[in-house]
């Protein structure tokens, strides 16, 4: 029942060992990543970067440390350049893979612009987790941009949503960019303490358990009520 009605609107996995595999290898990771998290053993970046020091200084526990904007760098490039050489790979793509590949072209573009010249940083980030974290986004680039590929030539599902998912991608990385703008005004004349961003909708703030959890114990007037895991509802 549930698979026929995702078949309304989406492609049957394409017959590919590569892509089953990475699905499989993705649904195990995130689900180790959130046992991590709620376990408190988070990635080492953003407000997270020195959570998890290593408990001695022995030179076998020493962790290389990158600067924010180059772990960011790091974390983006490396997708944004497999997006962007889709382009070459395939250059007869149909509509609907070189909708994929302009998105995701788009999305690591835009990522790389904020980190080079809108966001101002003041932490930093730990080797090991932008490895891992630049990895995931990589290879999962790689994976979409492959199964689109494979389902060239497929019958397109009754529910035509690629247009609409259009529309919503442009809607959601415009306003993504609008609210990181917003943010990188909080901080002025070097000052790296973070801030509580208010209005538009950063009422949804603190949506992952982790980052709720991290913004209570930093501030005391942070509003315990918000109901922002499903908006307004959990």
């Amino acid at each position: 029942m549930a698979l026929s009605m995702l078949l309304g609107f989406i492609f049957p996995p394409p017959p590919s060992l590569f892509i089953n595999t990475m699905s499989v290898i993705t649904v195990t990771s995130l689900a180790f990543s959130g046992l991590s998290e709620i376990r408190g053993n988070h990635l080492q970046y953003s407000k997270f970067w020195d959570v998890n020091p290593p408990k001695s200084s022995s030179p076998t526990n020493r962790t290389i440390k990158l600067s924010s904007r180059a772990g960011m760098l790091f974390l983006y490039t490396p997708a944004f350049l497999a997006a962007l050489s889709s382009f070459l790979l395939f250059p007869n793509g149909d509509v609907r893979l070189l909708l994929l590949n302009l998105a995701l072209t788009l999305h690591f573009f835009k990522r790389d612009f904020e980190v080079l010249l809108v966001h101002r940083y003041s932490g930093g980030m730990v080797l090991d987790s932008a490895i891992v974290i630049s990895l995931s986004y990589f290879s999962s680039t790689i994976s979409m941009i492959y199964a689109q590929h494979l389902a060239q030539g497929l019958p397109d599902p009754p529910i035509d949503l690629k247009y609409p998912g259009a529309v919503l991608f442009l809607i959601g990385i415009c306003g993504n960019f609008y609210h990181h703008y917003l943010l990188s005004k909080l901080r002025k004349n070097g000052d790296k303490g973070y801030k509580i961003p208010k209005g538009t909708i950063f009422y949804l703030i603190g949506r992952s358990y982790a980052t709720r959890r991290w913004y209570l114990s930093k501030f005391e007037d942070f509003p315990k009520h918000v109901k922002a895991l499903i908006p307004y509802v959990f």
